[in-house]
């Protein structure tokens, strides 16, 4: 049990995380593993200054509160800072995955799920040093502030990876395809849905044409327009970013128009999948928080230390990558809300143009960039040919307002590879979709 000392604030965070993976490279195995790990952070605040620590040894964490406290200098007006008044106190047991864990599931049994997909990689003699791979992770945590709070929940993904290249004479092209789940038992059964995607591929591999550049109406499926509004505006609304730019606070006012009428974006930490987070870890409960609402910018993205600094309310996205470092403004999922059309409404209006169905790739905050890998052309209110798009690029900003077209269907999407980066901390977990997304104009190279 946990002793916190009045005159100052202190919170820890443990976390109980097992992985494992498994690869073959060209039907060979590359790597199999699986690993458990028991970490913690503390920290512990005086109203000056933060006091960190980060250890294995989780049976000794008084000895290491105290260590830090003994760093630190008392402050009986502690509770009054305007930090330490947004921490929440929240006190809850949420284990969502306690009857399916992944965590128990033989390593043999996801190597031989993984070796049942790697002959359909090969049916078409176009495909080359095929790459699959399987990944799962699995998370206890368990959250204690010297406020009272004491959370503890639990957070898992599992999932199928494969890469592979594919060359016929002269034409050449890297295919993927990937599938997320939160359930070991959901990525069974999913033959076909591979075999479709690596079939099309290799369509598009044999039978693709270059793009005409210019400016064209384009049509984001739910993953392209879920990296655009992660990479292009998520970023923009983490509000650290705004501590240290004053021109970036004066251009992100609340209640400024920044994108048509019919756009909202959302960020919600309690949607299930590799974004997952419930609660922060500050122990913030996750909210549904608007970054863009009916085109008008509604709100930015906190933790507890920017919040008190731009005093607004927290939200829920201090989050660390893992024990070895403190929390900092994240993402969860982030995602663009739907409209009333369904897709062959989309793009009946488009006489010509391009639909980007898969993307390698995206980056960019106020200017972004997002190279594509399947993409279609739109001639006449119709999908045609498969096309060539090196990039599609432009303004923010003015892309947003341009956005004149939502599907009512919206796909949230999960992914077991990579993750988003920011400072040191790489590859943290996150999701993100959106409906199909029309945009009237953009640069397409």
């Amino acid at each position: 049990m946990i002793q916190f000392r009045n005159g100052f604030y202190a919170d820890v965070r443990v976390e109980d995380r097992c992985r494992a993976v498994i690869s073959y490279k060209a039907g060979t195995l590359e790597e199999m593993r699986s690993r458990r790990e028991l970490q913690a952070f503390l920290r512990v605040y005086d109203g000056k200054l933060w006091y960190y620590a980060s250890v294995t040894d989780v049976g000794h964490l008084q000895k290491t509160l105290d260590g830090l406290y003994a760093a630190a200098e008392e402050n009986p007006d502690i509770l009054e800072d305007p930090i330490v008044r947004r921490f929440e106190k929240n006190r809850d047991v949420l284990l969502s995955f306690e009857d399916h864990p992944v965590r128990n599931v033989p390593l043999s049994e996801k190597q031989a799920l993984l070796l049942g997909y790697l002959p359909v990689l090969t049916e078409d003699p176009c495909v080359t040093m095929p790459v699959g791979m399987y990944l799962d992770r699995s998370s206890r945590y368990h959250f204690m502030s010297s406020l009272g709070a004491d959370i503890e929940y639990d957070y898992q993904t599992c999932g199928l990876s494969f890469n592979f290249s594919m060359a016929e004479g002269e034409k050449k092209f890297q295919g993927f395809w990937q599938k997320g789940a939160t359930r070991f038992d959901e990525l069974a059964g999913v033959e076909d849905e591979l075999r479709a995607a690596v079939k099309e591929q290799a369509e598009f591999m044999r039978n693709s044409v270059p793009v005409e550049a210019g400016q064209y109406p384009v049509v984001l499926s739910p993953q392209a327009a879920g990296v655009f509004a992660h990479e292009s505006f998520g970023h923009k609304s983490e509000s650290d970013f705004m501590l240290s730019d004053a021109s970036m606070k004066d251009e992100w006012q609340i209640g400024k128009n920044v994108g048509s009428p019919i756009l909202s974006i959302a960020e919600y930490g309690g949607i299930p999948g590799s974004g997952f987070v419930p609660y922060d870890d500050e122990g913030t409960k996750a909210r549904k928080n608007y970054l863009i609402k009916n085109g008008v910018l509604a709100g930015r993205l906190h933790s507890a230390m920017t919040a008190a600094a731009l005093d607004e309310e927290l939200t829920g996205n201090a989050r660390a990558v893992d024990c070895n470092f403190e929390p900092i403004v994240r993402m969860t999922t982030t995602y663009i809300e739907g409209g009333d059309l369904d897709f062959d409404e989309l793009i009946a209006p488009i006489k010509k143009g391009y639909f980007i169905k898969t993307i390698n790739h995206g980056s960019g905050m106020s200017t972004f960039t997002i190279a594509p890998s399947v993409a279609y052309e739109i001639s006449d209110g119709k999908l045609g040919r498969p096309v060539q798009i090196s990039v599609i690029t432009g303004s923010v900003f003015e892309t947003l307002g341009l956005i004149d077209g939502l599907t009512k269907d919206v796909e949230l999407l999960s992914f077991v590879t990579g993750g988003c980066g920011k400072m040191e901390q790489v590859n943290l977990p996150v999701g993100f979709g959106g409906p199909y997304v029309r945009v009237s104009s953009m640069n397409v190279q």
